[in-house]
């Protein structure tokens, strides 16, 4: 039998304006091409768990929303997507069952909604997949009945028992990164996160020898591939991080991670960081003044804590050779319009070398979700194609939609001007310059 495994992912943009800007402006070009070259992760693990003497093929639907025609070959199709892309992954679906193909559906949406999902599909996976996809494999070839899998009637997933994903099944695939994962979870648990909707179990830290064994698998199959962490908050455990740190040093690949502001307040971790070749960290900052960051976070207020300390951080992991991509969220209850230039001008003093800005986008299943609904702030509640991150589908509490949209644009053409990314990135490369010479002298002594 042949099971193939069709992702859909990128970003994607409603607003028309918004989406002209995004087809113009280098700053944001450059971003979306990485985010739309990472292939599935998710994917690959479940694919790593499919019951052995079976053909597997890797596929990603097309940029219209489109499936190549050779995922018909498949008897079943497992497709994953999040919520922007979710109308695709079903037209594809249904038409996939019409043509005598068996269909799962899986992922963070499916994981919320999988009674919706259930319409489209033979199986639906929710939670974590890698216990629960042999069964249903066996069950779906077998013939058996359509039914909702559900993880969560499972042990959480033992991270130490993972397989190596099957980055195999990419073939000659061009990706700007590879994406490892070392952690599942995070203990801040924002309330507008969808993945730890997904992610309901405990913060879990993977074995460092099993993350160096999946990084020197696509080192066997890609020559100096770029590796990207995907993870939420990998150095929770400073501890744990600087021992991974101290590992991926010997293989001399660059890679990137999310995680807090907290690295800022360790030298050590810093200096382990830029001798493993960490080139940029991505760091949720969410907001550059604290109003807006009451809150936000279901068990503690770490963000809110520590807002005033950000822009020396950020000045701190930079000046180790350590570029930042500073997120905010534009839009959260307590922003007004001034908001806008408040980002902008963090940005420039700081100075982030990358900068994410995103609205406040209330995800199916998150609490954020249930609040603006309560709350009959939701415009559209079921209008997945707009959980884009940058389309405004809920009534701001501190400024009026149309405001957050204008100033989204203003704050779009500021930040990804050519000007602007030259001022922003150009004391990152002078001190770049000064560590090589340091490093330089130091080995010459």
């Amino acid at each position: 039998m042949k099971i193939g495994f069709l992702a859909l992912s990128g970003v994607r943009v409603v607003d028309p304006e918004l989406l002209a800007l995004g087809l113009s402006l280098p700053g944001v070009v450059d971003r979306g091409r990485v985010i739309a070259s990472l292939p599935s992760l998710g994917l690959l693990y479940l694919a790593a768990v499919t019951p052995a003497g079976h053909e597997l093929a890797y596929f990603e639907a097309q940029a219209d929303g489109g499936e190549s025609p050779e995922v018909y070959s498949c008897d079943v199709v497992a497709i994953s997507s999040f919520s922007a892309q979710i109308g695709d992954a079903y037209r594809i679906a249904d038409r996939l069952r019409r043509a005598g193909v068996k269909v799962a559906l899986g992922g963070l949406h499916v994981s919320v909604r999988p009674d919706e999902a259930f319409e489209h599909a033979d199986a639906v996976i929710v939670g974590e997949g890698e216990l629960i996809w042999p069964q249903a494999v066996q069950s779906l070839l077998a013939g058996g009945p359509r039914r909702i899998w559900n993880a969560g009637e499972l042990p959480p997933v033992d991270v130490a028992e993972l397989p190596v994903p099957r980055y195999d099944l990419l073939g000659d695939k061009h990706y700007h990164r590879f994406t490892v994962q070392t952690t599942r979870g995070c203990p801040w648990r924002c309330d507008f996160c969808a993945s730890n909707v997904m992610l309901r179990q405990a913060y879990r830290k993977r074995p460092v020898e099993h993350v160096i064994r999946d990084i020197q698998a696509i080192a066997k199959l890609w020559k100096r591939p770029f590796i990207e962490l995907a993870d939420d908050n990998t150095f929770v455990d400073k501890a744990w991080g600087k021992e991974l740190c101290r590992q991926l040093a010997p293989l001399g690949l660059n890679w990137f991670t999310e995680t807090d502001a907290s690295v800022a307040d360790d030298p050590e971790l810093l200096d382990l960081m830029r001798r493993s070749h960490c080139r940029q960290v991505l760091i949720g900052l969410e907001s550059p003044e604290p109003t807006g960051l009451q809150g936000i976070e279901l068990k503690t207020n770490f963000k809110a804590r520590r807002w005033a300390s950000n822009l020396e951080a950020v000045r701190t992991i930079q000046s180790h050779g350590i570029t930042v991509n500073g997120c905010f969220i534009l839009g959260l209850d307590g922003h007004t319009p001034d908001i806008f230039r408040e980002v902008l001008a963090f940005a420039l003093e700081a100075p982030l070398y990358d900068v994410q800005i995103t609205l406040l986008t209330p995800f199916p299943g998150t609490p954020l979700y249930d609040r603006l609904l309560a709350e009959g702030r939701l415009l559209e509640p079921t209008r997945w194609e707009l959980c884009t991150l940058f389309d405004v589908n809920y009534v701001p509490q501190g400024m009026t939609g149309d405001e957050l949209r204008k100033g989204l644009y203003w704050l779009t053409r500021e930040l990804y001007s050519e000007e602007c990314l030259e001022r922003r990135r150009r004391p990152y490369f002078e001190t770049l310059a000064r560590l090589h010479e340091s490093d330089a002298a130091a080995k010459g002594s």
